[in-house]
């Protein structure tokens, strides 16, 4: 089987405890070879030696951490014990990558083992090919902020103690979805800056529609991630690293979805990634009106009584309530004045998004109005503060992004467009 990774086969990093699945992590190691790619093993347990030397060992793993592999079994506990083994894992998966030195991860675990695959996964930037097998895929044990947003996760069936039919076929495939997704990344040579933008689909919000285009004509590629949890996690993190030249974050639902405890969330440094990295940032409060929650559980108790919209049979939205829309907007007051990169607040007045219009089922005027006055009071003094009178899906909102965006590219806050290529793409 061909690579594509300049003449070799891709590097998979195996991750797992060889002293206790030595069997299990050399069958994974087969079933990487057959399938292409090369395998690295990362010994992660602490009980002994397993049938096999990894390529990493249990003692560099433990060095990593700044202890030694006996200080972590004198630990005397199981959890502290793995939470060591999980920074050295990480710190050295980090390094590793960074240096190139493999393309993609596989790690196989019980749920001790997955809680450290997590740590070691979300570690990784967006787009190295990871794949955990683990007893517990999908499992509600697991909380959404500590799933990586490209994380392909494989239920290791049948398998928890030694092979078996159904435990072979479970490890051959992870093999296999590890070291395809490494054979079919592809990064296309793409010289047009980045801009990331979020919103709700395209119904509820739908500013994207008007503002792609424009920005393919200024030279810019624009990526929008949808904010249903995972959506704005990916954001979150690749504005982080600074993948973004700017960002357009106009849909904040996700912020109003953690502070209510929903699970619909991308955790708690939501609108935080950007400003902290110094990437410029528009922001506006798109969808910030109201709490999802999944459509086939009741509708949380403290939002009772209100108006609540049936997306599909997966997600509902329930209109929130004045004090909570108030909150929303100290909350977003305060992590904009985090910021060490231009920011811009558009406030839209005339709606955050498109149920909240006149006659459709989240409309609360009296609610927007509370918002507004709120957000007037507690900007930062370092935030642009720009109020559009329009709603958040109107021509006029759009056309005020872009006015603040040609300002900052004019005042070299933002890199220029690659207009020639756009030029290109266009007449293609």
């Amino acid at each position: 089987m061909k690579s594509t990774h300049a003449g070799r086969a891709p590097v998979i990093l195996l991750i797992g405890t060889v002293d206790t699945k030595s069997d299990e992590m050399a069958f994974l190691r087969e079933s990487v070879e057959h399938c292409g790619g090369t395998a690295l093993v990362m010994d992660v347990g602490v009980l002994g030696r397993g049938g096999f030397t990894p390529d990493i060992l249990n003692t560099e793993v433990a060095a990593a951490a700044g202890v030694t592999l006996q200080q972590v079994m004198e630990t005397g506990d199981e959890n502290t014990s793995m939470k060591l083994m999980a920074t050295g894992a990480s710190l050295i998966a980090t390094q590793w990558f960074v240096e190139g030195r493999f393309d993609g991860l596989l790690a196989l675990g019980g749920t001790m083992g997955t809680d450290l695959a997590l740590d070691v996964a979300n570690a990784l930037p967006l787009g190295c090919p990871k794949v955990v097998l683990s007893t517990i895929a999908y499992s509600p044990l697991i909380p959404p902020d500590r799933i990586p947003p490209d994380l392909i996760m494989r239920l290791w069936a049948g398998g928890l103690y030694g092979l078996n039919r159904l435990c072979k076929a479970a490890l051959s495939q992870a093999a296999g979805a590890v070291v395809g997704a490494c054979q079919a990344h592809a990064v296309e040579v793409d010289p047009r800056p980045v801009v990331g933008m979020t919103s709700l689909g395209s119904s509820a919000l739908s500013y994207m529609k008007k503002l792609k285009p424009a920005l393919e004509a200024r030279g810019y590629e624009l990526a929008v991630f949808h904010t249903t949890g995972m959506g704005g996690r990916a954001f979150e993190d690749l504005a982080r690293r600074g993948y973004f030249a700017a960002v357009m974050d106009f849909s904040l639902q996700e912020l109003v979805n953690d502070l209510a405890g929903s699970c619909v969330s991308a955790g708690s440094e939501r609108l935080l990634g950007a400003g902290r990295a110094g990437v410029p940032q528009i922001v506006a409060p798109g969808a910030t009106d109201m709490v999802d929650f999944a459509a086939w559980t009741r509708c949380p108790e403290r939002f009772a009584g209100r108006a609540v919209h049936d997306h599909n049979r997966l997600i509902a939205s329930v209109c929130v309530d004045h004090d909570m829309r108030r909150s929303v907007a100290r909350a977003i007051g305060d992590r904009l004045g985090e910021a060490t990169g231009p920011t811009c607040l558009l406030l839209p007045t005339g709606g955050v998004e498109q149920w909240d219009r006149p006659g459709e089922a989240l409309h609360d005027p009296e609610g927007l109005q509370a918002f507004v006055d709120e957000m007037t009071h507690v900007v930062s003094p370092d935030t642009v503060f720009k109020p559009v009178d329009a709603h958040i899906n109107d021509e006029a909102f759009a056309q005020a992004a872009l006015q603040v965006f040609d300002a900052w590219v004019a005042a070299g806050r933002v890199p220029p467009g690659v207009v020639d290529m756009a030029e290109e793409r266009r007449a293609a």
